[in-house]
């Protein structure tokens, strides 16, 4: 690469090793020598075809019940 200024790019890795949390490895060219990561097409839905709930700190009952408690709010408002 003959028209990049010298000394002011990171340092570029060709064979990056990539991990996953489901085990799975591969390589990549990037600016970082060793990338983690918890999802890849190993084990991502998508590409697998299977589901897999992620849910941290019970994210989708905190929003079940806020949609909970909107619908009763509109009920009592048409009562009213």
């Amino acid at each position: 690469m003959k028209y990049m200024k010298k000394d002011i790019h990171p340092k570029y890795h060709e064979k990056a090793k990539v991990k996953c949390v489901c085990g799975n490895s591969f390589e990549v060219g990037s600016t970082q020598e060793e990338i983690q990561v918890e999802i890849c097409s190993h084990c991502h839905p998508f590409y697998t075809g299977k589901e897999k709930m992620i849910d941290t700190a019970g994210r989708v009952e905190k929003f079940k019940q806020r949609v909970a408690k909107k619908q009763e709010l509109n009920k009592k408002a048409k009562k009213a």
